[in-house]
């Protein structure tokens, strides 16, 4: 069982990069259901990545909580079930 919540993003606006506050998280490209495989990306030592799938630029900002997003409306959360 995981111990803590990895934060999810999307880019269903087709922003040119986004912001983020985690190292480790999950893009999921669009908003379900136009989502691409959910796929973990890990930063490690750096401070952006591209999603292999969506080609999404992530770029971390300290300034950001884990699961921020700037755009704001590119952080995104799995409905409760």
């Amino acid at each position: 069982m995981a111990d803590h919540f990895i934060p999810h993003f999307q880019n269903t606006s087709g922003h040119d990069s986004i912001a983020i506050g985690a190292h480790e998280f999950m893009c999921i490209g669009a908003k379900p259901p136009f989502d691409h495989p959910h796929i973990f990306l890990d930063m490690g030592n750096e401070h952006e990545i591209v999603c292999p799938y969506c080609s999404t630029l992530y770029k971390f900002d300290a300034t950001l909580k884990a699961e921020e997003a700037s755009p704001a409306d590119c952080a995104w959360a799995p409905e409760a079930a």
